[in-house]
C-alpha cells in the first residue's frame, strides 16, 4: 500500500479495459462476461463534460479502480466477491453526465433585487422603493452564498478561496455571518471527488489497520460483498461442524461412551467458535461515508475534544482470550476526516488545546492523518492507522481575542495559504442595503417555516430596529442572529394569535418581549430606585450628577456621582469609590488635572471623595462618565447645586474638551424612562442619536464640545454659575474648535 495515495495499487500486468465504466475493475485477468456486460448496462459512463477528478496528493489523475484487497479470499475463478461487486455495482455517487456548474457560475454576483418592482422615485423610503405587499412577494435565492448581506469583502474572498481550495480565518463579532459563510463555501465546493474511506485488518500487525479509499458510493458495495463472503464462509463452516459433531456423537453411541462423545462434540464447537471471529475480522469498517452526500462536506467541529476533531479508537475491555474487538472496527474517524474534500469549520478557535491547534496544523500541511487513541490509558492507544486523508478547507472564526490564545504557527499557515478577513458590525445605509433587509427578513420567515410572513409596515419597523441598533448614523447593524431573533419573536405572537401576516404591531410587541436580561435588569432597577426614592430627577442638588451608563450592549441606566470635599489630614488625595476599573480610574486622574488647573482651592489640602452610587458589582469599566465627574466635583468646590433634571455622559480629556462615547441611544433612552428632561450627550454623538419616537418628545438633547458648555448647561444660580464659566473658559479654552471632528468616521465603543 502506498502512503503517498493511501490506496493499493493493481498489478501492472492487469490493467483495466479500456471501455469499463469509470470507476470499475475487472479485478481479475478472467472475470465473467456477464457481470462485464451487466456492468456495462448499470453503470453510467463517463461524461465528457464532467472535469477529469485530481489527486490532491499526486497532482495527477485520481485512480478511480477499486482494486481487489489483499486481506479477501479469492474464488475459484481467481476473483474477489469484492471485486464482483466492483464490476456489477453502481457508483452511487454522482452522474457524471449531469449538468454540473463550474466554479465560475458558483461565484456569480448576487442580483440586488429580489425579484420585485422597484419605484425609483420611492428609493429613499425605508424598503428602498421595493413595491411590496408582504415578504411573500419577495424571491429568496437557493445558495446561501447569494443570501448574504452586507459583508461583501468576506463573501468574495469565499469564493475565491473556494474556487483555489484555501483557508480562511474570519474574525468578528457573534451574530454577524461567519458560519453562513462556511456552510455558503461547502455549496461551492465541486462534488465529484469524494470519497468513501474504508479500514482493513492488517494480518501482520493487527494494531496498524489499513487505509483505502474508493469513489463515493463504492464503500458500501465493498463491505457488503465481504459480509456475503463471510456469511458463505461461516455458512460452510457451520455445515463442516455439524458433520464432525454428529460423527463424534455417532461413534460414542457405537463405542457406548456417550460422556466422552459430548465432551469432543463441545470441544469442536468451540474450535469452530473460536475460529470463525477470524472470518468476520476480514469485514472492512468505513469510518467515512460519503455516498449520498450531493455536495461537498461541511463539518462544524466548534468546541470539539481532540477525539472528536482528530479520531479515536474506541477502548476494548476484553482484550484477549477470543472476545477481543478487532482494532480496525474499533476506529472512530475525526471531523478532519469526515470533512475530507470540504469545508472544516471551528469557531472560538481559541479555545482549542494547544496540543489539538498543533495537531491540527499537521493535518492541514499533509493533507493526512492517522487516527490513534487520544486516551493515554486507553488500549486504543496502541491502535494506530495508515494515514487517513483529510484534505480539506479550513475556515477558522472567533472574536477579537481569538487570536490571542491562537497558536501562532496555526494561524500562520492558515495567513500563508490563505486570507484572514474582518466582519464588520454595521454597514452604510443605503436604498439598495434596504432592499437586501427586506429580503432577509423573507429569508427568515422561509428558513423557519412556521412564520407567517412580514407586511411591509412590519419590514419598515425591522429596517428602523437595524438602524438603531448599528449605534451609528446612516448605518445599519450587521448583526443579523439578534435581528433574526427579533424576527421570529414577532412571527411567534402573530401566529398565537392566528394571523394571516405579521403586522408592525407585532414587531413592536416583539421588541418589548424580546429585551435582552441587561434592558431588563435595567428597567426593574429603575423601578425599585423609584420605590425606595433613590433617584433624584427634580430640584439642584450639590455634588450630585445624573450619570448615565450602559449594561450589555442595548440597555442603558442612569448611575447617580456625588463628590465631597472634606480636610486632609495629610497630604489631600483624590478617593473614588464604586468598583472602579483601570480606565474609570484613569478617567478620574484626568478629571482632578482639570480641576487642580482652574480651582483656587489648594487641593494639597483637601481630601476629593468620588462616589459612584449604586455602581453594583460589575463595577464602572470605561470613561464615559468623566464629565459627570468633573461636574459633581467642580459643584461640591464652588457650592454651586446641579439641576437634577439633566442627565450626563461624556469623555473629557485633560484640556476640558468633551469626547464622544458609545451606547448614546440607549443612555438617552435610560434618562427619559427615569424622568430626566435634559441629557448632556458628546456634540461628535449627535449623529449617533436613533432614539424611539416615543422618547423625542420626553427629553431634550444638548450637545457640548467643552466642559465650560457642561457646566453653563448643568449648573444652577446665575451669579455664580456665570462667574465660574466665564473663568473656565478662559482656562481651558475649546480645543474642538481648532480641530477638525471626523463624527462620521467614528465607532466609539459603548462605555
Amino acid at each position: 500500500m502506498s502512503n503517498d495515495t493511501n490506496r493499493e495499487e493493481a498489478p501492472e500486468d492487469d490493467p483495466p479495459e479500456p471501455s469499463a465504466p469509470a470507476g470499475t475493475d475487472d479485478g481479475s485477468a478472467e472475470g465473467s462476461d456477464a457481470d462485464r456486460e451487466r456492468a456495462d448496462e448499470e453503470s453510467p459512463g463517463p461524461s465528457e463534460d464532467a472535469p477529469e477528478p485530481v489527486d490532491p496528493l499526486t497532482d495527477g489523475p485520481v485512480d478511480e479502480r477499486v482494486d481487489p484487497d489483499p486481506s479477501a479470499e479469492t474464488t475459484e475463478d481467481g476473483s474477489t466477491d469484492a471485486d464482483e461487486a466492483d464490476e456489477t455495482g453502481e457508483t452511487g455517487g454522482f452522474d457524471g453526465a449531469e449538468d454540473v456548474e463550474t466554479v465560475e457560475d458558483l461565484g456569480s454576483s448576487v442580483d440586488v433585487d429580489p425579484g420585485v418592482e422597484i419605484d425609483e422615485e420611492e428609493e429613499e423610503g425605508l424598503l428602498g422603493g421595493l413595491k411590496i405587499t408582504s415578504t411573500a412577494d419577495i424571491e429568496v435565492p437557493d445558495r446561501l452564498v447569494d443570501q448574504v448581506i452586507g459583508q461583501d469583502e468576506a463573501r468574495d474572498i469565499i469564493i475565491k478561496a473556494a474556487k483555489q481550495r484555501r483557508h480562511v480565518m474570519m474574525i468578528g463579532s457573534p451574530g454577524t455571518g461567519k458560519s453562513m459563510l462556511a456552510k455558503a463555501m461547502s455549496q461551492l465546493l465541486p462534488q465529484e471527488d469524494l470519497q468513501d474511506v474504508l479500514v482493513y485488518h492488517n494480518p501482520d500487525d493487527g494494531n496498524e489497520p489499513k487505509v483505502r479509499t474508493v469513489p463515493a458510493g463504492k464503500g458500501d458495495q465493498i463491505i457488503d460483498a465481504h459480509k456475503e463472503e463471510a456469511r458463505k464462509r461461516n455458512q460452510m463452516r457451520s455445515i463442516l461442524m455439524w458433520i464432525i459433531i454428529a460423527i463424534i456423537i455417532g461413534y460414542a453411541l457405537i463405542m457406548r461412551n456417550i460422556l466422552l462423545g459430548i465432551l469432543a462434540a463441545g470441544i469442536i464447537w468451540l474450535i469452530f467458535r473460536y475460529t470463525s471471529r477470524g472470518t468476520d475480522a476480514m469485514v472492512p469498517n468505513m469510518i467515512v461515508d460519503n455516498g449520498d452526500k450531493r455536495q461537498a462536506p461541511f463539518e462544524d467541529a466548534t468546541g470539539a475534544h481532540a477525539g472528536a476533531l482528530l479520531g479515536d479508537v474506541r477502548h476494548d475491555p476484553f482484550q484477549s482470550g477470543g472476545m477481543e474487538t478487532p482494532s480496525h472496527d474499533r476506529v472512530e474517524p475525526g471531523s478532519i476526516h469526515k470533512s475530507n474534500k470540504g469545508v472544516l469549520f471551528v469557531d472560538e478557535i481559541n479555545t482549542l488545546d494547544i496540543r489539538t491547534q498543533q495537531k491540527l496544523m499537521t493535518a492541514i500541511q499533509e493533507g493526512e492523518f492517522s487516527i490513534t487513541g487520544q486516551s493515554e490509558r486507553s488500549s486504543g492507544a496502541m491502535v494506530q492507522t495508515e494515514p487517513v486523508p483529510c484534505d480539506f478547507i479550513m475556515i477558522a472564526a472567533g472574536n477579537l481575542d481569538a487570536m490571542e490564545n491562537m497558536h501562532p504557527a496555526l494561524r500562520n499557515r492558515i495567513k500563508g495559504y490563505g486570507y484572514e478577513v474582518y466582519m464588520e458590525d454595521t454597514i452604510e445605509d443605503s436604498p439598495e442595503m434596504r432592499r437586501k433587509y427586506a429580503r432577509f427578513v423573507a429569508q427568515e420567515v422561509e428558513r423557519d417555516g412556521r412564520l407567517p410572513h412580514f407586511t411591509d409596515e412590519a419590514v419598515e419597523e425591522l429596517i428602523l430596529e437595524a438602524k438603531r441598533r448599528s449605534g451609528r448614523k446612516n448605518h445599519l447593524t450587521l448583526h443579523f442572529r439578534t435581528l433574526g431573533g427579533l424576527v421570529r419573536v414577532a412571527g411567534d405572537i402573530a401566529r398565537a394569535e392566528d394571523a394571516e401576516l405579521t403586522t408592525r404591531e407585532h414587531v413592536l410587541q416583539a421588541k418589548k418581549r424580546s429585551r435582552s436580561i441587561e434592558q431588563q435588569l435595567a428597567d426593574d432597577y429603575i423601578e425599585r430606585r423609584k420605590d425606595y426614592e433613590l433617584q433624584v430627577n427634580e430640584g439642584g442638588v450639590e455634588g450630585r450628577v445624573n450619570g448615565l451608563a450602559v449594561m450589555g450592549e442595548d440597555s442603558g441606566i442612569m448611575l447617580p456621582v456625588m463628590a465631597e470635599i472634606v480636610p486632609a489630614q495629610g497630604q489631600g488625595q483624590v478617593i473614588a469609590t464604586g468598583q472602579l476599573k483601570e480606565m474609570a480610574e484613569e478617567s478620574v486622574q484626568n478629571v482632578s488635572a482639570i480641576i487642580k488647573k482652574f480651582s483656587d482651592v489648594n487641593l494639597s489640602e483637601k481630601d476629593v471623595h468620588i462616589q459612584f452610587v449604586q455602581a453594583g458589582q460589575q463595577g464602572v469599566d470605561g470613561d464615559s462618565a468623566s464629565i459627570t465627574v468633573a461636574t459633581a466635583v467642580i459643584s461640591a468646590l464652588e457650592d454651586i447645586p446641579i439641576d437634577q433634571t439633566v442627565a450626563m455622559t461624556g469623555s473629557l480629556s485633560v484640556r476640558g474638551d468633551v469626547l464622544p462615547v458609545g451606547g448614546v441611544t440607549h443612555k438617552i433612552e435610560a434618562a427619559a424612562k427615569a424622568g430626566c428632561k435634559t441629557v448632556i450627550i458628546p456634540a461628535a454623538n449627535e449623529q449617533d442619536v436613533m432614539i424611539e419616537d416615543e422618547y423625542e418628545e420626553m427629553i431634550e438633547i444638548v450637545p457640548c464640545s467643552n466642559i465650560s458648555e457642561v457646566l453653563e448647561v448643568a449648573l444652577m444660580g446665575e451669579p455664580q454659575k456665570d462667574s465660574l464659566v466665564d473663568r473656565l473658559k478662559q482656562i481651558t479654552g475649546s480645543a474642538l474648535e481648532h480641530q477638525t471632528v471626523g463624527a462620521g468616521g467614528s465607532n466609539p465603543s459603548p462605555q
